[in-house]
């Protein structure tokens, strides 16, 4: 018998069923052991020896592998055909050898699509395990142990309220905090421009002007009201003719097949999915054989693959839409290893796979391949400019038209930001001479915007360029970022958090090599090198410890208060920006209100993290929580009062505490208290006594005529009837949503509920139908962890397992092996003896 280890039991099913009867195949699930999380688990002084640890819930997987390595004659390691796969592969083989079940033959395959054809070619090209490629993935995990177990102890002791540090999650979180303070640092410029608005054959469009009294008009030339409203009146009293038509064709050329990188971007533009659940998607459209390995740098095709998908073209779509020769296309990644194939379906025939939200990842990934091989497509630009007599103003058309569509009829590439820039659509026919009829002249008023901050798609594709971490990570390194509260998300673009903003900080100052984005893209440089074999991977983390270590050392060293001091110097501008009224933007304003002298802020380390605080405590004990005046959803405001309710006649005031600033109202001896919203940026005395006045009735609900209720509560703005809840999106919506909406909110969150009965929870990921029960199968939360349900049979998620991360096939796997073991046996309660009667003394 030969036995056959891969990573997932979905895996395992379909290849067990290409190869003969004398293989086992038997899955892995993922990882079967790691560094345990303590210290000593890298020890740099024994030349960076390393501890492991089989994960608990894997011990009795693990046995099942050993046992049948026994009876095996060959192992075959076939894991996926990436660095974590080879270490896979590698973990299973060291602890086979530990316990004495290797196997004398062993080998390892790789396969870059799980196909007959792919699985079988492979299996007759076995090869031995990439020590280069294991000593990378060593060399990664044991920097990532040393940077986080180092650091975070650091952080804990000398910057309160900070929970971790991860090496490529601080330069992530680096980029989305450069960013914010790119943002508040713009100052916005005025600008004006002038449009005509002219006819021609009926067919309207519009011209704008682009000289004015014989000069060229630049983006910021016209940069008031009166140099526009003057040349406003030019045009207008002007009569325009069309001096000159150009007309230039141009050529689209497709963008190549997907990598993990531009995946995850255009699903995050075209789908609106996060990095994480792309990925989910597409593990589980590769284990279902329907596209090849999702991981990859790499943008070429198989020659085959080529092949298949012109004759696919061809099939679909005329002869003009197939270049003559097939296109082939090379990375501009930085750091690209081009290891495998660029993701693409493994059957150019099968236009659909999946279902849900795979369904449409598939289509995305098909599309985008099937354009890739594709011809360009032709388009025309026509310039058209307009002078007056006196040849000092001109007016410029522009418009575009698509001659032939080529890959357009496919597919096109999304984009973030669009230029405002941007002209497209249709001028009429126009010829030399011509003086099309003015119908009216605009001056449009402008404003210079800041630049856009980071959406997922945009955040990996700037982590790509500038060669930080692998793609494969990214997914994971943005959810830690969000995990530990450093950024939220709004709109789908990331805001930096105070706490994320105030790690930054302390690394930029104290560890500034470390956060650096050359450094980090060089240590990925590095660890390539390893795994080319060129440099052997002890060195790179001696070389790294001999740095890192001492500077940590010192930093630790330091008192608290020295790091605060250090940072409220380095914050300053941020902390205390100038006052409009040019007072000292230190001055305490209590301080100032109780005639107080030397009342001056600072930052200031608490238990719950830091804050700005007044120096003339304990007389003085003014607060404000660490931000910037006039940042974030309260609006920036001091403490104090705000104004006085108009029904009640009772003072609103404005104040922070020990979780953040509210606002307060006391009416009959009674004090109302509400939590001010992050997400209100026009926070003010209106939105104040509407907080204090929740919960809001909504109405009565229409089939049970008891009254729905919109509120705020710990976990965010939600409705309540009858004991059940709904959840919001946002503050606003509290004050907004109308009873049907309400009614279908709530319906929506009780067809959530669910999953065995134990108790309200929403579930954590729904998938397809259970294929023997028929029930849904459901991720649920539970009071002793995670747990998949079709209905009938709860399973427990393993503990190295994300529910987020379970798919379909490893719910139904789970599910399977807990039906087939019958119901769980209660346990006999043990009969209390009898006590014996005390002796008597």
């Amino acid at each position: 018998m030969q036995l056959v280890i891969v990573e997932s039991p979905a895996k395992a099913k379909t290849i067990e069923k290409y190869l003969g009867s004398d293989f086992k195949v038997l899955a892995s699930y993922g990882h079967v052991r790691d560094l345990p999380p303590k210290d000593g688990s890298v020890r740099p002084d024994e030349d960076f020896a390393m501890d492991w640890e089989l994960y608990r819930d894997k011990q009795k997987r693990f046995k099942e592998i050993a046992d049948a390595a026994k009876d095996a004659s060959r192992l075959v390691l076939a894991t996926d055909p990436d660095r974590e796969g080879e270490a896979i592969s590698w973990h299973v083989q060291e602890l086979l050898k530990k316990r004495k079940a290797l196997p004398a033959k062993v080998d390892r395959v790789t396969f870059n699509a799980i196909t007959k054809n792919a699985v079988t070619e492979a299996m007759k090209s076995p090869r031995e395990l990439d020590q280069p490629l294991i000593d990378a993935y060593l060399a990664r995990r044991a920097l990532d142990y040393l940077f986080g177990f180092t650091l975070s102890p650091v952080l804990w002791r000398k910057l309160p309220g900070a929970k971790s540090a991860g090496r490529v999650q601080s330069v992530a979180l680096r980029l989305i905090v450069d960013r914010e303070r790119e943002i508040e640092a713009f100052k916005a410029d005025e600008y004006w421009s002038i449009v005509a608005k002219l006819e021609q054959d009926g067919t309207e469009f519009d011209a704008r002007l682009v000289k004015f009294e014989g000069k060229k008009l630049d983006k910021l030339t016209l940069g008031n009201e009166g140099s526009a409203l003057a040349a406003k009146a030019a045009v207008e009293g002007a009569r325009f003719t069309v001096e000159d038509i150009e007309t230039k064709p141009l050529k689209r050329n497709p963008s190549p097949p997907f990598t993990t990188s531009t995946l995850q971007q255009e699903a995050a533009r075209k789908l609106g999915f996060s990095a994480s659940h792309t990925m989910r998607c597409a593990q589980s459209l590769y284990e279902a054989g329907a596209i090849t390995y999702m991981r990859t740098d790499g943008v070429q095709m198989d020659a085959g693959a080529i092949n298949a998908l012109r004759d696919a073209i061809g099939d679909r779509y005329d002869k003009a839409y197939l270049p003559e020769k097939p296109r082939f296309y090379a990375t501009k990644a930085k750091n690209a290893q081009e290891a495998h194939e660029a993701i693409r379906p493994t059957d150019f025939r099968r236009d659909h796979a999946g279902s849900g939200d795979e369904a449409k990842l598939y289509d995305l990934i098909f599309k985008r391949a099937m354009a890739s091989q594709m011809a360009a497509a032709q388009l025309e630009r026509t310039t058209v400019t307009l002078r007056d007599p006196s040849g000092q103003h001109e007016l410029r058309a522009t418009g575009q038209v698509v001659k032939f569509p080529g890959f357009f009829a496919v597919y096109q590439e999304g984009f973030d930001d669009k230029s405002e820039d941007d002209e497209e659509g249709l001028l009429p026919v126009i010829r030399k001479g011509d003086s099309p009829l003015k119908k009216g002249v605009e001056a449009n008023q402008h404003f210079t915007q800041p630049p856009p901050r980071f959406s997922e798609a945009s955040l990996v594709k700037r982590l790509e360029e500038l060669g930080i971490g692998r793609p494969s990570t990214y997914a994971s390194t943005i959810q830690t970022l969000r995990d530990r509260d450093y950024v939220r998300m709004e709109k789908n673009r990331f805001f930096a958090e105070e706490s994320g903003r105030l790690l930054t900080a302390f690394l930029e100052r104290f560890f500034p090599n470390y956060v650096a984005y050359e450094f980090t893209a060089g240590m990925e440089e590095e660890l390539d090198t390893v795994s080319d074999g060129r440099e052997a991977y002890k060195e790179l983390l001696s070389k790294f410890w001999a740095d890192f270590k001492p500077k940590a050392d010192e930093v630790m060293e330091k008192l608290p208060s020295e790091v605060t001091e250090v940072l409220d110097d380095y914050l300053s501008d941020y902390l205390f920006p100038p006052r409009e009224d040019g007072a000292d933007p230190r001055m305490c304003p209590m301080c100032r209100d109780e005639g107080r002298e030397g009342g001056r802020l600072a930052l200031r380390g608490g238990r719950f993290g830091a804050f700005v605080a007044c120096n003339n405590y304990p007389e003085c004990k003014y607060t404000r929580r660490f931000a910037q005046p006039g940042g974030g959803g309260d609006g920036g405001a001091e403490d104090g009062v705000m104004g006085t309710d108009p029904e009640t006649g009772a003072e609103v005031h404005r104040k922070t505490g020990r979780f953040g600033p509210y606002v307060e109202m006391e009416v009959d001896g009674a004090k109302k208290r509400a939590s001010i919203p992050k997400d209100l940026d026009d926070f003010d005395l209106e939105w104040a006594i509407k907080l204090l006045g929740l919960p809001r009735i909504v109405g009565a609900h229409p089939e049970t005529g008891k009254e729905i209720e919109a509120a705020i509560g710990r976990y965010g703005p939600y409705l309540r009837h009858d004991g059940k809840y709904g959840k919001l999106q946002s503050t606003r919506d509290v004050f907004e949503v109308g009873m049907n909406a309400a009614v279908s909110i709530l319906a929506e969150a009780a067809n959530r509920k669910g999953g065995g009965g134990r108790g309200k929870a929403e579930p954590i990921k729904v998938l397809g139908a259970h294929p023997t029960s028929g029930g849904e199968i459901k991720v649920m939360p539970g009071r002793y962890g995670p747990y998949v349900t079709d209905g009938n049979v709860n399973a427990t998620i393993p503990k190295d397992v994300k529910p987020e991360d379970v798919t379909e096939a490893q719910a139904i796997e789970l599910i399977d092996a807990r039906a087939a073991k019958g119901p769980a046996k209660k346990k006999r309660k043990k009969s209390t003896a009898k006590k014996k009667p005390a002796s008597a003394k």
